[in-house]
């Protein structure tokens, strides 16, 4: 199977169960997103890229940011992201490709990339990505299903990302392993 024929699968798939995706997974995502802003210091300057922000779960989360940029491929799931994107003038949706964002070069200096990788067919690509789209020292919230990452291969991944693990939890209540990294020096 081709990338693109997986992710028209991927596509289809989240199409299908926009209706009903927070119903089953809100409560997960919001577990998880608890455990990482926990980390973080979230401020009115940030300038913030949710890829794969899925039905934008994360967006109430960081509504005071100064700019905050949802991406997925899906635009059944970015139809419900617009509900938690109504009132926040600094929030904007865009439908594309994690392998291809439609950003310039180093803007962000937060980045999350929750329950996205399970979904990619290179994930080294998606991370890659997401570092061009990221200023230096950006900090990286991404984590991984551990029924298809083990702690292992995430980290090896992140570290051939040539990102900077900040911390690595596996939370026994939780499905992902999250990582909270941060872009190198003169990536």
């Amino acid at each position: 199977m081709t990338e693109w024929s997986e992710k028209c699968k991927v596509i289809r798939h989240y199409d299908r169960i926009a209706e009903i995706y927070e119903s089953q997974y809100a409560e997960e995502q919001t577990a998880k997103l608890n455990v990482i802003l926990h980390n973080l210091e979230l401020d009115e300057e940030s300038l913030i890229l949710d890829v794969g922000c899925g039905t934008g779960v994360l967006l109430p989360f960081v509504a005071r940011a100064k700019l905050v940029v949802g991406i997925d491929i899906s635009s059944k799931l970015l139809q419900k992201a617009k509900q938690h994107a109504k009132r926040a003038l600094n929030t904007h949706l865009i439908c594309a490709d994690s392998d291809h964002l439609p950003i310039q070069d180093r803007v962000f200096n937060m980045v999350f990339a929750i329950t996205l990788l399970q979904n990619i067919p290179n994930p080294l690509t998606t991370l890659e990505e997401v570092k061009r789209t990221s200023k230096e020292r950006t900090v990286i919230a991404v984590t991984a299903l551990k029924k298809q990452f083990s702690k292992r291969r995430f980290t090896e991944l992140l570290e051939n990302a040539r990102l900077e693990v900040l911390s690595l939890r596996t939370d026994e209540k939780l499905k992902d392993i999250i990582a909270i990294c941060q872009t190198q020096r003169n990536q």
